[in-house]
């Protein structure tokens, strides 16, 4: 039971949807602040009030805030125009490019990647012109008589 639970945890899907959740949190709270500090302050002055009382109208002595409804509305449409072109639109523009078999070329491997299949292609090519039985640097010597 411990190890499949283990095991789900450790599938890269699992790790990389906390890892979303947490960048998102993060995220969210740039956003609110953002908000907060900026844009409520334009709304509140826009709507004419000073004081405690900006931002909100009052009916029968019961104040409704509108200034932070509008807040609360703007940093949703921020955080969700964000998720949806710097996410959304890039995984569904790849996943159309695979449905299509237009998937971009994997990249050139490094160099020290190339450098190493390289030697081990000499190697494989002198073991094979010198025989399995031969060693790199010795001579064969003569068995006992």
């Amino acid at each position: 039971m411990f190890q499949g639970f283990k095991d789900f945890i450790m599938r890269g899907n699992v790790v990389d949807l906390a890892v979303g959740v947490v960048i998102g949190a993060a995220f969210t709270g740039v956003v609110t602040g953002f908000t907060t500090g900026f844009i409520k302050p334009l709304i509140q002055l826009m709507g004419g009030g000073s004081g405690m009382g900006a931002g909100t109208f009052s009916v029968n002595g019961v104040p409704f805030d509108y200034a932070t409804f509008i807040n609360s509305l703007i940093t949703f449409l921020i955080t969700a125009a964000v998720l949806y072109f710097f996410v959304v639109l890039p995984l569904n523009i790849l996943a159309e490019r695979r449905r299509r078999g237009e998937e971009p070329p994997p990249k050139a491997p490094s160099e020290d990647i190339v450098l190493l299949t390289q030697i081990r292609d000499a190697l494989v090519a002198q073991s094979q012109t010198r025989g399995y039985g031969d060693t790199p640097g010795r001579h064969q010597q003569e068995p006992p008589r």
